[in-house]
């Protein structure tokens, strides 16, 4: 419907028909920014807390909502809210797969810690788990049969994990190293406590940390409180 009001004004003044289009940030996401900038339709998402408030009566309609962001559209009273490229969206969905084999990893070590208990087996030879004691231990426990069979099924499954998540990690810092994001990778690696995992997730989200004024612009947008 959009799409066909547009093109009949475009029809009507097609040498004087310039078009903006806006929406709040919100529940529609990304999806109709994309779907009118693929029909070379410009667009901006406006962040809700930063556009102008026109209607002091606070009567919510649809028309008035729509007059209110045509008024701020004209006038550029609000923040444009970042839009994620395509590079962006491809480097969060990698890096969340490899956290989901993260917590792949980590039920399978419960996994391990609970049959090894469960018939009766206890590590006592350290104090901490996965370390190459401990491994060499849950090798050389005396079962036989189907027993020893779920055990080095489940330790097949923990070297595998290993070994994909570490493949991973090198291909996130091979990541890290594109145009984009390597100078800023390592700035933020210059805060203890922060890998590059951490550093690319955070730039991968946030695209442009520029649109926050302050610190607490920038707490507010993730939802943090100080005191």
């Amino acid at each position: 419907m959009i799409l066909k009001y547009i093109e009949g004004v475009r029809d009507k003044y097609p040498k004087s028909s310039t078009f903006l289009c806006g929406y709040e940030a919100g529940c529609l996401g990304y999806s109709l920014y994309h779907e009118l900038k693929n029909h070379n339709v410009d667009c901006k998402i406006l962040a809700p807390t930063t556009m102008a408030i026109t209607n002091n009566r606070r009567v919510k309609t649809d028309k008035r909502d729509a007059g209110n962001i045509a008024r701020c559209l004209a006038l550029k009273t609000y923040s444009e809210v970042y839009v994620p490229s395509a590079e962006d969206n491809a480097i969060k969905d990698f890096i969340r797969m490899r956290d989901d084999h993260m917590k792949m990893l980590k039920s399978t070590k419960q996994q391990i810690l609970a049959f090894t208990l469960r018939n009766g087996f206890k590590f006592e030879e350290g104090k901490t788990y996965w370390t190459l004691k401990h491994m060499s231990w849950l090798r050389t426990l005396k079962i036989d049969g189907v027993f020893k069979e779920t055990l080095d099924e489940y330790l097949v499954t923990y070297e595998q994990l290993l070994d994909r998540i570490e493949r991973l990690d090198q291909r996130i810092e091979e990541l890290a190293l594109g145009e984009k994001y390597n100078e800023n990778v390592k700035m933020l690696n210059c805060f203890i406590g922060i890998k590059t995992h951490t550093s690319l997730s955070f730039l991968a989200e946030i695209g442009d940390f520029n649109r926050f004024a302050k610190a607490g612009n920038f707490s507010s947008f993730l939802g943090l409180t100080t005191w």
